[in-house]
Order: C-alpha cells, then structure tokens, then sequence
C-alpha cells in the first residue's frame, strides 16, 4: 500500500491570493469521544388516574347503563297499561267451553210466546193397534212389520250430529263396493235443549237433522225434490216433519233415488225424538211404510 503526500492548497497558505478574509462556521459540539448529541428526550405519558378516579368514572358508565335501562322499562310498562285495559299483568280469563250438545247450540230455546201453540199438546190421538215397535229412551212408539223387516240391533251413530239409532226395523236392498245398502225405520234420542229446559224450537232441531241426513247418509252430490217440511202434531205431541226424495249415484249401487222422512218430536223432556224411515228407489213397493209410521207415532 503506497501512501499520497497531501496537496497544498493556496487558499490553507497565509498570504495567499485566497487569504483575504476568514471565513468562519458554527461551532459543532461533540461529546466526549467524538460521539454525536443524543436526541432530545420525549414527552412523558400524562399520568394514569388514580384507583378514586377510575372507580368514579366507571361509576359514572354504569349508572348512564342502568339509567337508560330503567328508562326503556318504564317505556314498555306505560305501553302495556294503556294497551290492556287494567291490570297487564293478571292472566286474562278464557271464555267458559260450551258444552251444550250441538242441535242446542244451534237451536236455543224459544223465549217468547208466538210459538206456544206449537209446542202445546191436543187432545190425546186413538190408542194405538197392532205390532210396535217401543223406543222407551226416545219416549215414543210406532207401527211394526213383518218380513222382509226384521229389528235393528246396533247402534248407528250418523252423520256430523251422531244421532244414535239403537231401536226399529231394516232390510237390506242390496250389496255393492261400499257395503250394505238397507231400507230402514230407526228411532233414538237427542239432546236438544239446555240443562233441564223442556221447550225445543222445533223447526230449528227439524231443520238441523234433516240438512244432516242428506249430508252425511248419502251419496255426495245430491239432488232433492222436497215433498213435506211442516211443524205439526204426531201422536198428539208438537214435531217438525221433513220428507223429501234424494237422487244420487254412488258406483256399484242399483239405487238410484230414495224416499226418506226425517220428524223431530218434542215429548216433553231435554232430549227430542229422531223418527227416520227411508225406502230406496229399488223398492218402491214399500213406499207406502213412510206415511203410515209418520201416522202411527204415539209417545210412551
């Protein structure tokens, strides 16, 4: 390794033509070992609060928490005072169950006196004669037949008001996919007023089961040609007579048509008498059964 002799330069000579003046700069502080000043030192943290400080402010957050809270229940309390009419807070009574049988729901007793006359007995009818068949629930008789009529041993609850057949005669007419097809004279009782009153709207009740008979005891859809609807008398008691022929079609069934007649007889107690006799189409030769048990009834 050489090493260069240093220049020199005329302006480091005094004398110079670059000597004229002396050029001057600020002093530059070093610290001891020629190390450069260390920075300023930073700005210290502004102290933490103290443990009251602290708990004073989170005293403060909770009661601004707790105080909307109050407010937001307040709010909710006023809305369900206004709104339920009262106490909000009892439980609310449900209505009572009405367990009143259905025909008296649907038919509440008479309360004024236009209809009293219908609902009165007349003079006492002849005894009745010959073969009958007694239906003591129902509270009533009518006339019996011979063969091909043989009595009816089961009970047939029908249609939507379930009327319970227990007592009377049938045939059966014919077999098909859906069963026994019957031509029948069936008797039972309904309950048909309220606890123990023993006054019926009669045409109401009469109405009301013979809409169910042809609703549910027959093909669907229907027609009818309506022969009698009427409040009367059967037996000397107050009834309502609905008789009328029903034309239909059901597959695998001969019959086509039947004549049926529905009375509801009030023998003076909280359940009515159910009279249905019905002949089909097919066996139109007993046609005649259906106005003679009509005229045969007589209370028991």
């Amino acid at each position: 390794m050489s090493e260069q002799t240093p220049e020199s330069f005329p302006w480091q000579q005094p004398g110079g033509r670059f000597g004229s003046g002396l050029v001057t700069t600020a002093p530059v502080t070093t610290a001891p070992g020629g190390a450069p000043p260390p920075p300023p030192p930073s700005r210290p943290d502004p102290p933490q609060p103290d443990g009251p400080q602290r708990r004073r402010r989170q005293m403060l957050i909770f009661g601004g928490i707790a105080g909307a809270i109050l407010g937001l229940g307040l709010t909710i309390v006023l809305i369900l005072v206004f709104s339920s009419e009262g106490n909000p807070f009892r439980s609310r009574e449900s209505a009572p169950t009405d367990v009143r049988p259905p025909l008296a729901q649907a038919c509440p007793a008479p309360t004024g006196s236009p209809s009293a006359p219908s609902t009165q007995a007349p003079s006492a009818p002849p005894p009745a004669t010959g073969a009958r068949t007694t239906d003591d629930e129902a509270g009533i008789s009518y006339r019996a037949y011979g063969a091909p009529w043989v009595p009816w041993t089961d009970v047939w609850r029908a249609g939507t008001l379930e009327v319970p057949y227990r007592v009377g005669q049938h045939f059966v007419t014919e077999q098909y996919s859906a069963g026994s097809y019957h031509a029948s004279i069936l008797s039972a009782a309904v309950p048909a007023a309220d606890n123990d009153a023993v006054t019926l709207d009669l045409e109401c009740v009469g109405r009301q089961v013979a809409a169910d008979v042809r609703a549910e005891y027959y093909p669907q859809p229907n027609t009818m040609d309506p022969i009698r609807d009427e409040l009367t008398t059967l037996g000397g008691r107050p009834a309502w007579v609905s008789s009328f022929r029903l034309h239909f079609s059901a597959p695998g069934l001969t019959a086509t048509s039947e004549l049926s007649a529905v009375a509801v007889i009030d023998v003076g107690k909280t359940t009515a008498a159910v009279l249905y006799v019905s002949v089909p189409g097919t066996h139109k030769q007993w046609d005649h059964v259906v106005d003679e048990v009509l005229a045969s009834v007589r209370p028991v």
